[in-house]
């Protein structure tokens, strides 16, 4: 039987993957509301993708003034950092976009619901799915919350709860020297030591911040190089390019005990496959960046029996690669990370707009996961598409390389940017794109003409009839498309 307080739609999580999918709904004509427990934005807007930004835009400009300024021919003297103010310009980017996205509910005319929702059954016959909206406590990552404010049903629910960071199990976060990506936002005063564990996006974007605002970084890598979902030659270039800033690394090496009894942390690491080797690092802090695990702690009532796999919400496929985003409670479904990888916000809200569209009956083509960006906003910056070289080899495409220097670069030259390069690997012999990879400034927004190009299955001939703009950083995307066929111009 359906409550007084009745939705077609009650999306539960009001990150990238909810409010988006929130707002389709609403256009599409579906009453809908929306549960949050803490902030409008989820981890994205408040504590992830964008306030890191604001923080790797500081680091840029401080790199490029005290580091470099000579080169330009400007000098500063006595030039300092004011710590707090960088922070708080972070934080103050979040509380603007935060209410941004709390009018967009008002003007599509979504309930915005704060609090744990808990879903107390799914659809049965004619029978609503279940929700119960609890009083939440203030722990931003485990809030469940214990008092019961309302009770509401909805034909269906969407599950976009996100993910939160994972800890190492003999060393949980204690927030104050043992931190989550959250916390390395945040922190009151800057390290002067801080060791991160992990080099993948989030511990290289922190990893290059830190390093850039003035403290001493190492970091281990259990694998035996950086980036490792990266093409092997952009993490050869990426470990060559930080190493040169002054970053310092143990990869192939796994962290076994970490030891804050005195005033900083005493971090034991051990070669991987031989933890007999072992080395003592110290710092003042270490940030845990090691990946992350599905977000439904205290969201499933007792009965409600949803499937799960390695920490994530499963979902149904239809085929191998077309997920319906039903999970095994019918009427609810899951999308975005708390289903799992890639643990991207643009896949989240694309995940969210195909499911919502596809409740109301509307034909859509679907998430293309072949041709999902993958970014590293750290300077250089760093971004890929599709398969790297070993993956299309392995897949047993036969293949062929086009890769074009920054060095030859006019634009690179003249901005000071002539490091990295792009790198297509295209197949043998139409040319058709296979994957993209780009180590370079603004990797992160050159990389979509590569997106849209696997999209389309264009060919590296349909890039080279494609006139770029002189002098731009996108003649390198073209340079490279001539370089498939062995016709680069400037290199």
């Amino acid at each position: 039987m359906a409550s007084e307080k009745h939705f077609d739609l009650v999306v539960i999580g009001g990150g990238p993957g909810g409010y988006v999918g929130a707002i389709r709904a609403a256009q599409l004509g579906m009453k809908t509301a929306i549960i949050e427990r803490n902030a409008l934005g989820g981890v994205c807007l408040n504590w992830g993708c964008i306030p890191s930004k604001a923080l790797l835009h500081n680091a840029e400009l401080w790199d490029e003034a005290v580091t470099h300024g000579q080169e330009w021919g400007i000098q500063f003297e006595n030039v300092s950092q004011d710590w707090s103010a960088v922070i708080e310009r972070s934080r103050g980017v979040t509380s603007k976009l935060n209410k941004g996205v709390g009018f967009l509910m008002k003007k599509n005319g979504i309930t915005h619901i704060e609090g744990h929702a808990r879903i107390t059954s799914g659809r049965s016959g004619e029978q609503p799915c279940g929700i119960d909206v609890l009083k939440a406590d203030a722990d931003y990552y485990h809030g469940t919350g214990d008092e019961v404010l309302e009770s509401i049903t909805a034909d269906r629910i969407m599950v976009a709860t996100g993910a939160a960071p994972r800890e190492l199990p003999f060393a949980p976060f204690d927030h104050e020297r043992i931190l989550s990506s959250q916390d390395a936002m945040v922190q009151p005063t800057r390290p002067e030591r801080l060791i991160v564990v992990g080099s993948g996006a989030i511990g290289m974007e922190f990893a290059y911040f830190y390093n850039a605002m003035g403290s001493k970084v190492t970091v281990i890598e259990m694998l035996d190089r950086i980036l490792p979902v990266e093409d092997e030659e952009v993490s050869k270039e990426a470990l060559k390019l930080f190493k040169s800033q002054g970053i310092e690394f143990r990869p192939g090496h796994v962290t076994t005990a970490i030891d804050r009894s005195g005033d900083g942390v005493q971090v034991t690491i051990a070669a991987a496959g031989d933890e007999a080797q072992t080395e003592v690092l110290e710092g003042d802090a270490v940030l845990v960046a090691i990946g992350v695990t599905g977000r439904f702690d205290g969201l499933f009532g007792e009965g409600v029996d949803v499937a799960t796999d390695r920490g994530h919400i499963s979902v149904k496929y239809q085929d191998v690669d077309e997920p319906t985003y039903e999970t095994s409670v019918p009427g609810v479904y899951a999308i975005g990370d708390v289903i799992g990888p890639p643990w991207l916000a643009h896949v989240a809200s694309e995940e969210a707009v195909t499911c919502v569209e596809r409740m109301a009956g509307h034909h859509t083509l679907g998430v293309d996961y072949r041709a999902i960006p993958g970014c590293t906003y750290t300077n250089p910056q760093i971004a890929s598409v599709g398969m790297t070289e070993a993956a299309a080899r392995e897949a047993g495409h036969d293949v062929k390389i086009g890769k074009f220097p920054l060095t030859a670069l006019g634009k690179a030259i003249a901005t000071g940017s002539a490091r990295g390069f792009v790198k297509i690997v295209a197949s043998e012999p139409y040319g058709e794109i296979l994957g993209a990879h780009i180590i370079g400034k603004d990797a992160s927004e050159l990389i979509h003409e590569f997106c849209l190009a696997i999209r389309l299955e264009a060919t590296a001939e349909d890039i080279i009839s494609t006139m770029h703009a002189h002098p731009t950083m996108a003649e390198a995307m073209h340079e490279a498309a001539l370089g498939v066929d062995g016709r680069a111009i400037h290199a």
